[in-house]
């Protein structure tokens, strides 16, 4: 974790609904792309490593059958969400770093927009590759923060502006989350034929108001950086904000950059 920002398991301790309406907009395209990328096709185990809502999940489940997909995530209400979502897939709470599955049980596994939220990267990385089967493969995507995710450049950006104290608490420095980087972490974890790349994903919004209201519920950093702003803070925010996107009260859209590992166990 990077100084200032919050543990995970506060920032994303909340209701689905959320984070759904937060970064969750942009699943669908990028859980396409991870699936892709795995090269994940019918007949597979498929295993989603902090899940969330079960975007991914689900993702996988329209390839491969509910059945053969397990999904896990340290947040009791992303669980309870993936698991009414996936009733006949197998959703536990656990953390990466301690898969509760046998070696050698999944043909992929995969992790969108998690391992550098991961307690341990390294530890969590090398759990997926122990539970995926010889020749399987091992995903992940994560943010570029500091480049191409838009709505989250662009709010630490503009929450700088309104709190130069913010700067602390910007995601541009998370760890894995430059070109390259996550790629280098699959090495470490002893995966083989490792391959880096981009995904890109796009999210609309019917107003301003649509996007900013996910951050009161303390979402992610960014929304645990907003709720604890006092009213004067929060409308210092949003102005610089509301003028680095460009948006008014009308719909509109942003697009987002991921980067992306595959690793051959």
């Amino acid at each position: 974790m990077i100084k200032g920002v919050p543990e995970p398991s506060s920032t994303f301790n909340v209701a689905a609904d959320a984070y759904e309406r937060y970064v969750g907009r942009y699943g669908a395209d990028l859980s396409a792309g991870l699936l892709a990328a795995a090269g994940v096709q019918p007949g597979m185990r498929v295993l989603d490593v902090g899940c969330g809502p079960g975007a991914l999940a689900a993702a996988a489940a329209a390839i491969v059958g509910e059945e053969a997909v397990a999904a896990v995530d340290p947040s009791e209400p992303f669980v309870a969400a993936a698991s009414a979502r996936l009733p006949r897939a197998d959703v536990r709470q656990a953390s990466a770093e301690e898969l509760p599955f046998a070696d050698d049980t999944f043909d992929a596994a995969l992790a969108q927009l998690v391992v550098n939220f991961m307690r341990e990267p390294e530890a969590g990385v090398a759990e997926m590759a122990r539970v995926t089967r010889p020749g399987g493969k091992v995903a992940a995507c994560v943010w570029d923060y500091a480049g191409e995710m838009t709505l989250i450049r662009t709010f630490w950006e503009a929450a700088t502006v309104a709190d130069p104290a913010a700067a602390k608490q910007d995601e541009s420095s998370m760890p894995h989350s430059g070109e390259g980087e996550l790629a280098t972490l699959f090495e470490r974890a002893g995966l083989r034929d490792v391959r880096g790349g981009a995904l890109t994903a796009s999210a609309s919004y019917a107003s301003f108001r649509d996007l900013v209201e996910p951050l009161e519920s303390g979402v992610g950093p960014a929304g645990a950086h907003y709720a604890a702003l006092d009213p004067d803070g929060r409308a210092r925010l949003e102005s610089e904000l509301r003028a680095r996107l460009g948006v008014g009260d009308e719909p509109f859209g942003l697009d987002a950059r991921a980067w992306l590992a595959v690793g051959t166990v």
